[in-house]
């Protein structure tokens, strides 16, 4: 069953509207960051995928054979509980699509563990030395064995 999770878009102001049209998606800062250290960390893996086929939600990471998917999240878009703000202009739609977001969230990490898979969540703030070093500890302990 596929869910429409998206909010309706209500009126904002052209700035606004021009300011998050430009926000990155996929390969931000942090992002980049943390796969050059997995990749330092000898963790090799896909970028950008869908860890069940069938739920429309994309992790950053994807360790196919640990079932680990990787989540970088933005402290505005998901509602940072140190960093998140609620914006004063719009603040019924925004609050409306933040906390849709983290519904969205916490619904996805609930299918993928259903399904046997780890999320690992990793807020946009966090360094990505200590990010990685987690996200390995949790890949070398569900990997399965190397056969003989």
């Amino acid at each position: 069953m596929v869910h429409d999770d998206r909010v309706p878009n209500l009126p904002t102001t052209a700035d606004t509207s021009a300011r998050m049209s430009k926000q990155r998606s996929r390969d931000t800062g942090i992002e980049v960051a943390l796969r050059k250290e997995l990749h330092r960390l000898g963790l090799r893996y896909r970028v950008h995928q869908r860890p069940i086929k069938a739920v429309r939600r994309e992790a950053d990471v994807v360790f196919g054979p640990a079932k680990v998917a990787v989540f970088v999240d933005g402290c505005f878009w998901h509602g940072c509980p140190d960093h998140g703000t609620w914006p004063k202009r719009n603040s019924d739609f925004w609050r409306t699509k933040i906390e849709t977001n983290q519904a969205r969230d916490a619904n996805t990490d609930h299918l993928l563990a259903e399904a046997g898979w780890l999320s690992v969540r990793v807020w946009e703030h966090e360094d990505p030395t200590t990010a990685a070093t987690r996200i390995h500890t949790a890949v070398a302990t569900r990997r399965p064995p190397k056969r003989p």
